[in-house]
């Protein structure tokens, strides 16, 4: 088989490289799936939860935050809760809640971009290790000339691992830039339904206090 080939000229290098890729094509579809069931239309959760908080309905405006998956859904039950409450502070609960959420939403992304910068090296690692495997056998053969076969397996290994490790590195890149666009998106979701909200309960608390003003005089 032509891949278990590449790996055993590749030697241990090419094994590593190999189950960095494994661990970074998890990765990328695991955070793919995340972002895919918790993605929803946060410009209608908002505008549903502002008509029924204009009733007064926290319960039922909490009981809508539960039922939608997604980052934006639980930081907006957390500003509803600590209005329901009566904390004076709905923009720290809001604050408190998002910096909760981004660190679920960055979870693994590190690790990518990790892979992603050190494939490379692990390339350039085996090209050293094969290049030094040619010297040590022209120096233990005491000749300045290396048969084919000596000759292609060090050369083989040298360029097998370059290559592998550009190969991973670059769909690591891409993957990782996708991801963190994806978290720059939903971060801006998150931040605009925040500001929606808090926008909705400083006019509803102007209104209160004109009303109480107007029952005063």
């Amino acid at each position: 088989m032509l891949l278990m080939r590449m790996l055993n000229d590749g030697g241990p290098v090419m094994w590593t490289i190999l189950a960095l890729a494994v661990v970074a094509l998890l990765i990328f579809l695991g955070k793919t799936f995340q972002f895919h069931r918790e993605e929803i239309n946060v410009r209608e959760l908002v505008q549903g939860l502002v008509n029924v908080l204009k009733r007064n309905g926290y319960v039922e405006a909490l009981t809508l935050c539960d039922s939608t998956p997604g980052p934006a859904a639980r930081m907006l039950a957390a500003g509803i809760l600590a209005c329901e409450r009566g904390d004076e502070d709905v923009r720290s609960a809001l604050d408190d809640a998002c910096l909760e959420e981004i660190p679920r939403l960055e979870r693994l992304l590190t690790v990518l971009g990790t892979i992603g910068y050190i494939a490379p090296l692990l390339g350039l690692l085996g090209t050293v290790l094969g290049m030094m495997q040619t010297f040590q056998t022209l120096h233990d053969t005491q000749t300045v000339f290396l048969s084919a076969p000596q000759l292609s397996r060090s050369v083989n290994m040298a360029l097998l691992t370059t290559a592998a490790g550009l190969v991973v590195a670059i769909p690591c890149y891409a993957a990782y830039n996708y991801l963190v666009y994806r978290v720059n998106s939903i971060t801006l979701d998150m931040e605009k339904a925040a500001s929606e909200l808090l926008s909705f309960f400083e006019r509803r608390k102007r209104q209160e206090a004109e009303s109480d003003h107007a029952d005063a005089e």
